[in-house]
């Protein structure tokens, strides 16, 4: 088992930051279960009743189109004003840097780690040790910068052997506790596939998931485990966007079915070919259906977190 990071943050059993949930002497299942149901119960009761709009996780199945809708997402904020962090965690998939139109991809943060360490951080690593972390305290070699656009990426799993993503999952969420976002300043946060993440606490500094569901069983049922998990960290702003939607009628049937799982659906992304077809470029089309449909769903998120 590899070193334990407690979900609060405690440096040790009973200092100020412990709320005696017994995670870190849990030995059984069970115990790890109830202690996780303290966790949760503690979050929601503490979690403020709005917040800024600030850092944003999108998530959902593989598959499901969250790469591509981070990008419509990034355009459309920056359409408006707003300055954009981009930061790619996703360990497998390919190709995010393209869809924003650079040639080339960021230095990866995961270089900041020794290969063989337990945690271990490279003495270029000095920023990612202090308390806060604004924008301009990163260093440039790790982020791409374009048109109130910048880009990051933790890293991607390159060769067989190379080892897991939980120190890229730790290095995600220790960086997006720390960073300070100044005004008009968005981090947007393209997750992996799955629910792992929440396992490992990655987004518990998010104000905001974005749940990504396509018209399938697979995607509104791991979508129900999803906003599960946000609710449980004290996310109080959990909301599904539709993707791929080839109907009014699938549209209908979808929102029914997630109402039934109390998950709120803040907008639709009807099926586009146009975006459809770019998909095989690895291109994003600016002025496609999908960029209208996603500017009213940030329209929505902006005067709900006014």
């Amino acid at each position: 088992m590899g070193e334990f990071h407690c979900p609060m943050g405690a440096a040790f059993y009973d200092d100020d930051d412990c709320i005696n949930c017994e995670m870190c002497s849990a030995e059984t299942d069970e115990q790890k279960v109830e202690a996780s149901k303290k966790i949760r119960d503690y979050l929601k009761s503490h979690a403020p009743t709005m917040s800024p709009l600030k850092k944003i996780a999108v998530c959902g199945k593989g598959g499901v189109g969250k790469s591509t809708v981070v990008v419509l997402i990034a355009n459309v904020l920056r359409s408006k004003g707003f300055s954009i962090l981009v930061l790619d965690t996703d360990e497998s998939n390919p190709g995010l840097s393209r869809l924003f139109g650079f040639d080339r991809e960021p230095k990866p943060l995961i270089t900041l780690l020794s290969r063989f360490s337990t945690g271990d951080r490279s003495p270029d690593a000095e920023w990612l040790q202090r308390e806060q972390i604004a924008i301009p305290d990163i260093p440039a070699e790790y982020v791409l910068n374009r048109d109130g656009l910048k880009f990051m990426m933790v890293g991607k799993i390159q060769d067989p052997f190379q080892g897991c993503a939980c120190s890229m999952a730790d290095m995600t969420r220790d960086l997006m506790g720390k960073l300070v976002l100044a005004d008009k300043e968005i981090a947007l946060v393209d997750m992996e596939a799955g629910i792992e993440s929440f396992g490992r606490g990655v987004e518990r500094n998010m104000d905001t998931v974005l749940v990504i569901v396509e018209p399938s069983y697979e995607s509104m049922t791991l979508a129900e485990k999803i906003v599960y998990m946000a609710q449980g960290m004290g996310i109080v702003r959990v909301k599904a966007i539709l993707n791929k939607v080839p109907s009014e009628k699938v549209r209908e049937r979808m929102i029914e079915e997630l109402s039934k799982k109390s998950i709120q659906t803040i907008g639709t992304v009807y099926f586009d070919l146009e975006l459809n077809e770019a998909g095989f470029e690895g291109t994003v089309p600016g002025g496609s259906r999908a960029t209208k449909d996603i500017q009213t769903i940030i329209e929505m998120l902006l005067s709900k977190s006014e």
